[in-house]
């Protein structure tokens, strides 16, 4: 899964990487970005551009009878098209979700899990995208008036990283926004322009990402 991630370059990269332009959105640093708090997502506009809004972390479609049990954070690339609750977004509303890296925590045999971070080696290659689905703002069946909510797909780890997780959120390099925006495009992974496993290292990190108020640098330091 996907459960916290971090987006820390300049806002002006932000803005070059994905063609967009953020006047009035918050791009300050965030190093713990948890379920539940607002996103920086890129989507396709109607006049065939890009447009960056905040979302919510946890998408909501429109046809719930009541708020799920659980967040839905992320969906299985694998099974994204035939869901119910993801089925009409993967078709209708593809998103990309600006990352500079992700957190997964590792069991141990005593005590508790160790977070590690995982980040791309080159600082070309950063920021990144995960790939994203979303649900426009709409009011729920029970009467609450719903943000626009976004979930990250996942898909298999690879095989350096599955000691810590089974499950990672897809990573799209910069040639493969495009295709991932464009909903008559093949979506299966295989044709999906990844960031490949060897583009990213991953090292322990302090257990300050724990706690979802904490939003500091020191959360990187060595776990």
């Amino acid at each position: 899964m996907c459960g916290r991630f971090l987006l820390t370059s300049p806002a002006e990269t932000i803005r070059r990487r994905f063609g967009v332009e953020a006047a009035g959105l918050d791009l300050r640093p965030r190093y713990n970005i948890a379920p539940g708090q607002d996103i920086l997502v890129v989507h396709a506009a109607p006049d065939g551009g890009r447009r960056a809004a905040l979302m919510r972390w946890g998408l909501m479609p429109a046809w719930m009878n009541e708020p799920p049990g659980r967040p839905l954070i992320n969906a299985r690339i694998e099974t994204v098209a035939e869901r119910p609750a993801f089925r009409a977004a993967f078709r209708h509303r593809r998103c990309l979700v600006p990352a500079d890296g992700w957190y997964e925590w590792q069991p141990q045999a005593k005590g508790p899990k160790q977070p590690f971070v995982f980040l791309p080696r080159a600082q070309e290659d950063r920021p990144f995208a995960f790939a994203g689905i979303y649900e426009e703002p709409h009011a729920a069946r029970w009467g609450e008036e719903l943000p626009a909510t976004v979930a990250i797909l996942t898909m298999p780890a690879w095989p350096g990283f599955a000691r810590i997780h089974d499950r990672m959120p897809v990573p799209l390099a910069p040639e493969g926004f495009a295709a991932w925006l464009d909903p008559d495009r093949p979506p299966l992974s295989e044709h999906l322009a990844l960031l490949p496993e060897e583009a990213f290292a991953l090292r322990p990190v302090s257990r300050l990402v724990n706690r979802v108020t904490i939003d500091s640098p020191a959360i990187l330091e060595a776990g």
